[in-house]
């Protein structure tokens, strides 16, 4: 219960690495504010967390790239728990195009909610955190802000901004103390992945998936739990000396090159 007494908001949180975070983060003994933009995903959420008896969590139906709707969420985990101490911005969206076949309204929405999203709920949280004396900020960014496969240009530039963008709040909030981090997933099992593996060919989602996953040296997908271990350790106080940070979860996904001795 290392998480006791802490308030945490989770953007994302209906389903993938969101969902996953916010169950970490209740078992660990925070209360949770989960917050998404699909009402049905975060009631079967509470649902389950007061089934395993962790009733401390209140759900927000929003949208992240509205002012309004960050203040809101901010202001929930306020008004219900008294303060906040983690934000974990998980909200996200991909899109496939070249910046020659991307239109100008894809480009837009994919940095609005990726990148604006985890502006405008950092916004409205630091000054909370700085009456509590101290935070954590977790961004869900991806290897494609190290690395790019090919017709990604939206989604890739809007993860390296991602990771940017924690730098420099980490830098800004360092003295006080609230610790801002990115983690940086691989292929992991979610319903946005899902989602990719059945705009590609004819085979069936798990085969795809299964092919994807053997391009990790792991030789598999990512479970969205594994992603979640990271975040509920950034979050926590046995990351106390961690900011600015970016760390992969990848299946070793980026540790190799695309050459191979021949057999």
């Amino acid at each position: 219960m290392e998480l006791q007494g802490k308030i945490a908001l989770v953007t994302g949180a209906g389903g993938g690495i969101g969902r996953a975070s916010a169950i970490k983060l209740a078992e660990a003994g925070a209360s949770v504010v989960l917050a998404g933009n699909v009402l049905e995903g975060l009631e079967e959420l509470k649902s389950f967390l007061i089934d395993k008896g962790l009733n401390q969590v209140h759900i927000l139906q929003i949208d992240v790239t509205k002012e309004e709707d960050a203040k809101a969420a901010v202001q929930a985990a306020v008004e219900q728990f008294g303060g906040l101490d983690i934000l974990v911005n998980s909200a996200g969206i991909q899109r496939y195009g070249t910046v020659v076949d991307t239109p100008i309204e894809t480009w837009d929405e994919v940095f609005h909610v990726n990148v604006r999203g985890m502006y405008l709920l950092s916004k409205y949280a630091i000054p909370e955190m700085q009456k509590r004396k101290g935070g954590s900020i977790v961004h869900i960014s991806s290897v494609q802000a190290f690395a790019s496969q090919k017709s990604v240009a939206a989604y890739t530039a809007s993860k390296g901004a991602v990771n940017a963008l924690t730098r420099a709040m980490a830098l800004d909030h360092a003295a006080d103390q609230i610790r801002v981090n990115t983690v940086c997933p691989g292929s992991v099992d979610t319903p946005m992945l899902r989602w990719s593996a059945g705009l590609f060919g004819d085979e069936e989602v798990e085969a795809t998936l299964n092919s994807w996953g053997k391009m990790h040296p792991l030789g598999r997908i990512a479970k969205a739990e594994e992603v979640a271990e990271m975040v509920l350790f950034l979050s926590g106080p046995r990351a106390g000396f961690v900011t600015g940070g970016e760390y992969k979860v990848d299946g070793g996904l980026t540790a190799a090159l695309g050459v191979a001795l021949p057999e």
